[in-house]
Order: C-alpha cells, then structure tokens, then sequence
C-alpha cells in the first residue's frame, strides 16, 4: 500500500491505470439490486477534480491545473471559462471543487477550492463568483484554511451546502497532523460558514478564544468527499486515512473524529500512529476502511432510474479503482457493493444529475466524463 501515498499527485496522475475501451462504452453490468452500463460521455480532459450541474444541465468540470471547463450537447467546450483564480497547482493542490450556490438560478453565484498561494506558501481556498458569459465575474476569497504552509499534500477542498444555506468546506492537515488537533489552526477540519464567508452565531466554538469560530469538526485527515443527507439533513463526509483507515462519518457540531491521536491506519513505514482505533470524547466513523480504498466524492442518491439504489450513497474509490455503493441503516452502516471495479482509473468525484443518473470524472492526464445509465 505504499503506492497509495504517491498515485494521486500531479507526477503520477499519469500512471497507467485501468482504461475503458471502447467495446465496454455500452456492456451492461450487473449488482446487487441494479443492471446498468457504463457510457463514456467525453474526454480530453486534464486531472478533472470536481463538478456541478447548471439548471439548463450544462456540467461544470474543474481541472486541477487551473481551469473551469463547460461540457454542454455532448462534447466539452474547448476554451475554459476565463476569471478562475490563480492556483498553486503542484502535488495534490491546485483547482478543486466548484459548488452552486442555492439560489444559483436567479444570482448565478458559485464557489470554487483551490490551493491559494500566498505567503508562507497555500492554503486551502474558496473564492465566490458570478457566472456570466465565458467566464466568472466578481471573484473574491471568501475562505483560506490558515495558516499556510509549503507541501503539496492533503488540501481536503470539498464544498456542500446545508438546507440552510450555510456552507461546508472540507480541509486537510496538509501532512502535519498536529494541525488537526489544533482548534487555532484551520488544517484538518471541516468549516460552516454564511455564503459570503462569515461566521454563523451558532457554531460550536463561537465565543471560545481557544479555538476559531468557523470551525464545525475537527480532527480530520483528508477529507475529499462531503453531501448533505437528502431526509435527515445532515451532511456526511468520507476521508483518506494513511495506510488503512478510510472513514466514512456522519458529521456532529463540535466533534473530534480522532486524527491522529485514534485512527485505524499505520504510517506508510509501517510505524504505528497511535494505539487507539478509538478514544473517548472523540466519534467514531461510521465505516472504516482497511485495507484503504481512498474515497474521493460522495453522493446519497435520490433518483428514480435506479430505483434499487434509491437512498444509497456512492463514493470514488480512488485505489480501488471502483465506485462504491453503501447502504446505511438508517444512520448506522449496513452493507457495499463494488460498481465498475476495475474499469476505470481514479474516480475522483460522483454526482447525481438532473436527470437521476449518476456521473463520474476520472483523474487522471486523460480524463473523462462518464454515466451509469440503466440496462
């Protein structure tokens, strides 16, 4: 499991990997309440991270390099859309996900993480912008994980809204794991903040001149995958351990999800990190992954074209090289099921669409946008 650690940074994202080729675009596969196949919509893509679906269906698709591209009537639009910040696009950083805003249709708002340089080196960022023709307009930062730091690894940069319309951002430790029990630092946490980056009265640590009051969770690795859950309303999130540890976890006001001091992972030497899978005071995941798949995205789906998938959730596994379904007890874990194992490189993010089936973009030098369609 060494290789883990490397397969996702910029040197590598061209690794041979599993590749679709064409006599499988349409062979119908088979699980455990659905028949499906996979359909290859589009490529030509460079390490796509993340996606949003416009009202008029159109799909936004982030490149990790620096660039926010459309596809739209069933091929993608050569020329990215201009006023995209500038990123630090080196290891694992650079442009990451893109998230609607609520209300979208009428404001045309949009959020877009990124590692943000500056000085003492990046940080994970979130810039809020209009969408206007060709590009984005009104670009400001409306988050950074502070303080910055050199390295490459561990920007976590997922973004999801609550029904609310208060905003979620998922950050990493950036490979220093004393940042994640640190309630001064911002590394390793996950935030909740207003749409125009302030601060709601009511998050857990408001008040407390130990510990920054955007914080919503603490104690996180990596965090690359975030959604709300469609009946309960409460966002759930999945992160990459080290050497094992994969977590999924429901995510409560003010927890402690352990790292580093509980974790089910070693180090990639095989040393160990701590003694505890769990300690108290700190929650437990709701599903651990070892050996680790790396999770990447997440998605509860609500449609109706799969009706035996109705209320499950999907996530990428990045090392795995497959998408997994998990069935929860209600918010207890139940059971998964591996979907395309083995027929494609990194699945780096899951969506629903608008038309209730599910997409998936592969990171990856040559990557692409594809669909499970029913059989």
């Amino acid at each position: 499991m060494q290789r883990r650690r490397f397969v996702l940074t910029a040197a590598t994202a061209g690794l041979a990997a599993p590749a679709l080729v064409g006599a499988q675009e349409r062979q119908t596969l088979t699980s455990a309440k659905a028949s499906y196949r996979l359909a290859k919509l589009g490529d030509g893509l460079e390490q796509p991270w993340g996606m949003a679906f416009l009202p008029d269906a159109r799909v936004l698709i982030t490149e990790r390099p620096g660039r926010l591209r459309i596809f739209a009537d069933g091929k993608l639009d050569a020329r990215p859309l201009t006023g995209v910040p500038a990123v630090q696009s080196s290891g694992q950083g650079g442009l990451l996900d893109v998230c609607l805003h609520p209300d979208f249709a009428r404001n045309r708002v949009l959020y877009l993480s990124y590692s943000g340089p500056g000085n003492g080196g990046t940080a994970t960022t979130v810039a809020r912008a209009e969408l206007a023709d060709g590009g984005l307009r009104n670009v400001a930062t409306v988050y950074e994980a502070l303080p910055r730091t050199g390295g490459g690894l561990h920007f976590g940069s997922r973004i999801a809204f609550d029904r609310a319309g208060l905003m979620y951002v998922t950050a990493g430790e950036r490979y220093q794991m004393k940042r994640a029990q640190d309630l001064k630092d911002l590394g390793g946490k996950i935030v909740r903040l207003r749409d125009d980056g302030s601060v709601p009265p009511d998050n857990p640590f408001v008040g407390r001149a130990d510990a920054r009051p955007e914080i919503f969770t603490w104690g996180h690795r990596n965090p690359q995958g975030l959604a709300m859950h469609p009946e309960t309303g409460r966002m759930w999130s999945v992160e990459h351990g080290p050497r094992g540890g994969d977590e999924l976890n429901l995510l409560k006001a003010g927890a402690n999800y352990g790292w580093p001091l509980a974790t089910h992972g070693i180090d990639y030497n095989g040393s160990i990190i701590s003694e505890h899978k769990s300690r108290p005071g700190m929650e437990d995941p709701v599903r651990a992954w070892v050996p680790s798949i790396s999770p990447c995205g997440l998605c509860f789906y609500t449609g109706d074209k799969f009706p035996g998938w109705k209320g499950s959730v999907f996530t990428g596994a990045l090392s795995a090289y497959a998408l997994f379904r998990i069935e929860l007890d209600g918010e207890r874990y139940r059971s998964e099921e591996r979907l395309i194992d083995g027929r494609l490189p990194y699945i780096r993010d899951v969506r629903q669409g608008p038309d209730g089936l599910l997409y998936l973009v592969t990171h990856s030098d040559q990557g692409g946008l594809f669909r499970l369609e029913p059989a």
